[in-house]
C-alpha cells in the first residue's frame, strides 16, 4: 500500500509515520499487512512517502524509510507536482498547514485553504482512491460544552479566529470535492488539541513565541491559576491521533471522525495538571483583552482567536471513531497536557525541529 502524506513532518505527521513504522500486533493495535505478514512485518506492507517544504534528516527516526519530496502546497504550479507525486498511491493524507505568520492571514490562507484545494486537484487527476484530511474541533461552530456533539453538528466555525475561519472553509471545499468525486473516498479527522512531548518546542514557538520564555512552564507548579470559567477544550495525545489515522487508512473508513482524549480540560483539569491549588476566575473579557494586546505588542504569539475557540467550540463526542474504527486513547487529555509541559522544561522537540529558544 503506498501512502503518501503532505506535512509529515510536523506534530502529526512525524507521529503518524511513527505509528505506520511499528511492527505487526505492535502494543496490541493492529497494523497495516500483519494479517498477511505476520508480527513484525508491516513496515514492508507498504511504501510511505512524505512531502515537506524542507527536507528532514532521513537516517532519523521515525523519518527514515520514507521516499521524500520538497514542495510547497501553496504555490501557483503544486498541482502538476502534487500530482506526479501522488501518482499511484492509494491513500493521501493531508496535513499541510500554518499557524504562523498569525499577523499576516492571507499568507497562512494560501498554505490552509489554497493549499487543500491544491491537494484535492492533483488527489483527483492522480486518481487517489482515499483522501484524509485533517479538520479539527475549531471547524464547528458554537456549541454547547455541557453535552457532546457528534460529527453532524455545523462545521460554520468561529468568525473571529482565522484558525477556525480556516477550517470551516476546508470544510466546505471537502463537501464540494465529494460531490464532485463521489468515486473517491473522503476522511476528516477533526482531533482536539493534540500533544506529545516531542513537539514542545514547536508548540512552545507557535503558540508563544520563539522568544518568550517556556521553560518554567514545565518546571514551576502555579499557586493558582487564573482564568475564565468558560474555557473547555479538549486534547488528544498525537500518538493516540496517529492511530486513529491508520484505522482510518487500513479500513477505507469514509467521513468525520472527533477524535479526542479524556477528561475535557476545563478549569479544574487544567489547574490539577499545573499543579495549582485554586482556580480564580477571571472575566473573559478581561482574559481577551490581555491576549489582544500582548498579541498586537508581539509579546507572545497567540491571537485571542484561540480564546474564542476554547470558550465557543462544543465538546465533541468520540463514539463513531469508537464504534467504526474500533479506538480507544491509551493516554488521557491531561497526561498528554503534562508530557507537554514536561517536554517544555527539558527543551523538547521533533527530528524535523530548531532547538527551542529559552
Amino acid at each position: 500500500m503506498r501512502i503518501v502524506i503532505v506535512g509529515a513532518t510536523g506534530n502529526i505527521g512525524t507521529a503518524i509515520l511513527r505509528r505506520l513504522h511499528q511492527g505487526g500486533e505492535s502494543q496490541g493495535r493492529h497494523t497495516l499487512g500483519s494479517d498477511i505478514a505476520g508480527p513484525g512485518a508491516a513496515a514492508d506492507a507498504h511504501e510511505l512517502v512524505g512531502v515537506a517544504r524542507r527536507r528532514p534528516d532521513a537516517t532519523v527516526t521515525p523519518y527514515a524509510g520514507v521516499e521524500w519530496h520538497e514542495a510547497d502546497v501553496s504555490v501557483p504550479d503544486t498541482i502538476e507536482r502534487l500530482t506526479g507525486i501522488l501518482a499511484g498511491a492509494d491513500a493521501v493524507v493531508h496535513l499541510a498547514w500554518l499557524l504562523q505568520p498569525n499577523h499576516r492571514e492571507r499568507v497562512m490562507w494560501a498554505t490552509n485553504v489554497v493549499g487543500l484545494r491544491n491537494l484535492l486537484a492533483a488527489a483527483a487527476s492522480a486518481g487517489v482512491p482515499h483522501v484524509i484530511v485533517s479538520s479539527s474541533v475549531g471547524a464547528y461552530s458554537r456549541g454547547p460544552k455541557g453535552s457532546r456533539v457528534g460529527e453532524d453538528w455545523p462545521t460554520g466555525g468561529v468568525h473571529t479566529s482565522h484558525y477556525s475561519r480556516h477550517k470551516a472553509a476546508n470544510e466546505r471545499a471537502l463537501d464540494e470535492f465529494e460531490a464532485t468525486h463521489p468515486q473517491i473516498v473522503v476522511s476528516r479527522v477533526r482531533p482536539g488539541l493534540v500533544f506529545q512531548r516531542d513537539a514542545a518546542s514547536e508548540v512552545g514557538r507557535l503558540f508563544l513565541g520563539a522568544h518568550f520564555p517556556k521553560r518554567w512552564l514545565g518546571r514551576i507548579r502555579l499557586p493558582v491559576l487564573p482564568i475564565s470559567v468558560q474555557v473547555v477544550s479538549q486534547a488528544v495525545h498525537a500518538d493516540d491521533l496517529a492511530d486513529a489515522f491508520v484505522r482510518i487508512i487500513e479500513r477505507r473508513a469514509g467521513g468525520a471522525f472527533n477524535v479526542a482524549g479524556e477528561p475535557a480540560l476545563d478549569p479544574e483539569a487544567l489547574a490539577a495538571v499545573m499543579g495549582a491549588r485554586k482556580v480564580i476566575p477571571l472575566r473573559l473579557a478581561v482574559l481577551r483583552s490581555i491576549m489582544w494586546v500582548t498579541w498586537k505588542l508581539r509579546l507572545q504569539a497567540s491571537d485571542p482567536g484561540w480564546i474564542d475557540i476554547a470558550t465557543n467550540v462544543p465538546v465533541m463526542s468520540t463514539e463513531r471513531a469508537r464504534s467504526v474504527l474500533g479506538w480507544e486513547p491509551r493516554h488521557s487529555s491531561t497526561a498528554a497536557l503534562r508530557e507537554l509541559l514536561d517536554g517544555l522544561g527539558d527543551g523538547a522537540r521533533l527530528p524535523a525541529s530548531p532547538p527551542l529558544s529559552h
